[in-house]
């Protein structure tokens, strides 16, 4: 089934994206995705894959997720998504599992964005653990990211609680995807809250990286965005 998989994605190629996803994922020796292999499948046509083969079995997943092959990977996390949006209590917790046993292989930032807020962000909430937390205080990129990212799930529910801790164990961190990350989800629960989010950034604005506060004052008025960027 793997390869059945394999050769549906093949037939989605593009040059020019092979070519470019290598730099643009930053694969090269010393990049955040050092050694991650591009067939040039664009993410709309993965998702074509993925709907394809929905009904996967778990241990055919796995065998897909272990791919070298970065659209191989994005397409089984796709497909666990897909399954974990519609089971049942006892299989999403399942699924949730196998995630957790399985994210080294989510390594990279668009699978980590793909799979953390739609599971993990979906699953804690009915499960209340401190595993954001645990997260956030990662020594590992993609766990943090996770932990952030996760918690627009909450947002989307109109609960900010856990973004803003998130958001503060993770404040100071200097690696540019986590502070893009934290800026994201800080200007969506802005959305929600308005009010709340600028109650935080009166008061960590000034310490922010600024690569986190130009994400997180993004949807501000131009005069309020360009007053906290200039502090």
């Amino acid at each position: 089934m793997k390869e059945e998989v394999l050769s549906e994605l093949q037939k989605y190629v593009d040059v020019k994206k092979r070519d470019f996803y290598p730099q643009f994922f930053q694969s090269q020796e010393g990049g955040y995705g050092e050694g991650d292999r591009f067939l040039g499948v664009t993410v709309p046509n993965c998702r074509k894959v993925a709907k394809k083969f929905k009904d996967l079995a778990i241990e055919d997943i796995e065998k897909v997720l272990h791919s070298p092959w970065h659209e191989m990977r994005l397409t089984a996390l796709l497909i666990l998504v897909s399954q974990f949006e519609v089971a049942e209590p006892k299989k999403q917790e399942e699924i949730y599992e196998f995630y957790l046993e399985h994210m080294h292989f989510i390594n990279n930032w668009d699978l980590v964005d793909t799979v953390s807020y739609k599971i993990m962000g979906e699953y804690v909430q009915t499960h209340p653990e401190k595993i954001l937390y645990k997260f956030a205080q990662s020594k590992d990129i993609w766990e943090k990211r996770t932990a952030m990212v996760a918690t627009l799930a909450y947002i989307k529910r109109g609960s900010l609680k856990e973004t803003y801790k998130v958001a503060e164990i993770l404040l100071h961190d200097s690696h540019d995807l986590i502070q893009k990350a934290v800026g994201w989800m800080l200007k969506e629960a802005g959305e929600v809250d308005r009010a709340k989010l600028i109650k935080f950034l009166d008061k960590k604005a000034p310490s922010m990286p600024k690569t986190m506060l130009r994400a997180a004052v993004e949807k501000l008025p131009e005069k309020q965005r360009k007053n906290y960027l200039s502090q």
